[in-house]
């Protein structure tokens, strides 16, 4: 749907720190380059404010003028979401075509997607983007501008109609991809009645999970070292010590304000997560802002519900690192906790399985439910599923829940407050 730039324009950058927040200079350029673009400038300022016209300033605005004229760049690379008009009055007064970081981590997606249901995920966040855009893109439209006789009437029909011919489209996608996750449903549910446990992998961008899925099941997934090098998710059965199966999900990296229509858009592939037993944390232990990518991942995990989900935390790259060895942090009751490895060079992977193997070694764990008066279905259900150790009402007519039950069965808690309790 947008215009991706040839392997190699021309690229000027513009980060602002603005009182509001901010966000990352060097990933904006990890991203241009992602997108196949070549830095050549890098524009910066601060505000207090963004420019309601431009987002920069006047004066901002002649200087990347200037640069773009000296540089011959081709394009301008905003990192900031700018709103339609700011887009479009930047375009107009720059005379180059400008991206901002929505529609830059948009494009990289879309050469990223391989699968049909990539693509259309990617396509449907693309048109949902481009519907709040439709003047500035259309450039048929240009007669509106000048408004008066002759010049009104057929501009806006044709608007609506392209609006219309968008919204027909993003209806079509959508029911594609209601077929697309009843069949992941599908493949969900023959997982679970088959009581393998699912673990799924989430971490930021490039923290090397494509290269620790690869190295745990012996698959050949692509890796690169560039921001969203997969997309597609990929799922493998990986036996532990013991005889235990668990089968492995390699998601979609995330990135810190990840467009809400990409999180929308592939919300079916994500639910490989939010219906996880178990998430591997991958956390790039070289990385200097790793608690804040750590932050964004959470964020995104909330945001898709999943972020109740029990994680273990796999410090990778620490080969990158002086005097780390791989080893395995645990909490107070010996649980493990924390990993510390190498995906590219294997070393700690075995500590990764040992740790699986003891967090499912143990299939009965209990937990304390808080249900409401609306959930009674769910507190039925646990009769069946769970052996009761306690249960009391509670003032608002629902029910604390002690329960032992098998781990295979925790998706029945999904929507309920829970605590975990000793056995």
């Amino acid at each position: 749907m947008f215009d991706r730039p040839d392997s190699g324009e021309r690229a000027i950058l513009i980060h602002l720190t603005l009182r509001a927040g901010q966000e990352d200079l060097h990933e904006l350029k990890e991203l241009a380059k992602s997108a196949g673009a070549d830095p050549v400038h890098v524009v910066t300022g601060t505000r207090q404010r963004p420019d309601p016209k431009f987002f920069v300033g006047t004066g901002k605005v002649e200087e990347i003028k200037s640069e773009i004229a000296f540089h011959e760049a081709d394009i301008v690379l905003v990192n900031h979401v700018l709103s339609p008009s700011q887009e479009r009055n930047l375009e107009e007064a720059l005379g180059v075509r400008v991206v901002d970081r929505n529609g830059l981590i948009l494009d990289i997606f879309a050469l990223r997607a391989q699968t049909f249901e990539g693509k259309l995920q990617v396509e449907l966040a693309q048109l949902k983007h481009l519907s709040t855009r439709l003047i500035r893109g259309w450039t048929h439209l240009d007669r509106q501008k000048g408004g008066g006789i002759g010049m009104r009437g057929p501009g806006e029909t044709q608007l609506e109609s392209d609006r219309r011919l968008v919204n027909n489209r993003i209806k079509l996608i959508q029911r594609r991809l209601e077929k697309v996750a009843k069949q992941r449903g599908q493949g969900r549910g023959k997982r679970k009645k088959s009581e393998t446990p699912s673990v799924s992998l989430v971490g930021y961008t490039n923290a090397g999970k494509s290269t620790l899925f690869n190295t745990l099941t012996g698959a050949d997934i692509y890796v690169a070292d560039q921001l969203f090098a997969t997309l597609d998710p990929t799922l493998r059965s990986c036996s532990l010590e013991g005889g235990g199966d668990v089968i492995l999900a390699d998601t979609v990296g995330f990135i810190r304000h990840l467009p809400h229509e990409l999180i929308a858009a592939f919300r079916s592939t994500l639910q490989e997560a939010s219906e996880a037993e178990l998430l591997l944390h991958i956390i790039d232990a070289n990385a200097e802002d790793r608690e804040d990518t750590m932050f964004q991942v959470n964020q995104v995990l909330q945001d898709i519900d999943a972020h109740e989900i029990p994680q273990l935390e796999v410090f990778n790259k620490i080969d990158l690192l002086n005097d780390i060895q791989p080893h395995i942090d645990r909490d107070e009751q010996g649980k493990p906790v924390r990993v510390w490895l190498s995906a590219a060079t294997g070393a700690g992977t075995d500590l990764l399985f040992q740790a699986l193997a003891e967090l499912f070694s143990s299939t009965k764990v209990a937990r304390k439910c808080f249900i409401t008066a609306s959930q009674g279905g769910v507190r039925s259900k646990l009769f069946g599923f769970a052996k009761i150790i306690e249960e009391k009402h509670d003032e608002l007519g629902g029910w604390e829940v002690s329960i032992e039950i098998d781990r295979k069965h925790l998706g029945l808690l999904k929507g309920i407050k829970t605590e975990e309790i000793a056995l």
